[in-house]
């Protein structure tokens, strides 16, 4: 694996639109962090999207390679998303916001 640090969204996103999308894993507004994993001709990489720290570009030797890295990837979200039936339960609980406090 070779990495590079990209300094632009742009220019991930170009890279982006000329590549065929594998997988997405993470999401900007959520995590703060995105990884698109894409294939150009024969290259495959994975660019990193981050709105807290760097930006970059990895290039994977061949398949096996990235569809580890995609692996592992999806391992270190796997408990970062809130399950669906959490937020179940979360709508059930008795939360008034239409109640406004007269010391504001």
């Amino acid at each position: 694996m070779e990495e590079i640090e990209i300094s632009s969204w742009a220019t991930l996103d170009t890279l982006k639109k000329a590549a065929d999308v594998v997988e997405t894993v993470g999401d900007l507004h959520s995590d703060q962090e995105m990884y698109v994993f894409c294939v150009l001709d024969e290259d495959y990489f994975e660019l990193g999207y981050s709105a807290v720290g760097p930006n970059y570009l990895r290039h994977y030797a061949d398949e096996d390679e990235f569809a580890e890295a995609i692996e592992k990837r999806r391992e270190g979200f796997d408990g970062s998303f809130v399950d669906d039936e959490d937020y179940d339960d979360l709508e059930d609980e008795d939360f008034d916001f239409d109640d406004e406090s007269d010391d504001l």
